[in-house]
């Protein structure tokens, strides 16, 4: 079955950074299109970046354009998500997700 596992979360200071990983499996990793959708506080899930399959086209929320970065690696099944310059406002649970299919989540948490 789909399995997606995000890590990396955490409490960070405003202008820092995290890299958020997320491990794939029961499914072909490669021939996907994969996204981050994130859930703020009292908010709506929001997609904030998408990768095709072969790593080189990229979408991006213009909430998070020049500060976040999406990569995959096909050969380890894993989506990540570099975080920088980071913001309250970035303060959500981060998501993986591929169609239908959703892991746990991970918090972050922006603050000083």
């Amino acid at each position: 079955q789909v399995q997606l596992v995000e890590s990396g979360g955490g409490l960070v200071q405003p202008g820092g950074s995290l890299r958020l990983s997320c491990a794939a499996s029961g499914f072909t990793f490669g021939s996907y299109w994969m996204y981050w959708v994130r859930q703020a506080p009292g908010k709506g899930l929001e997609c904030v970046s998408g990768i095709n399959t072969g790593g080189d086209s990229t979408y991006y929320a213009d909430s998070v354009k020049g500060r976040f970065t999406i990569s995959r690696d096909n050969a380890k099944n894993t989506l990540y998500l570099q975080m920088d310059n980071l913001k309250p406002e970035d303060t959500a649970v981060y998501y993986c997700n591929i169609g239908t299919y959703w892991g746990q989540g991970t918090q972050v948490t922006v603050s000083s």
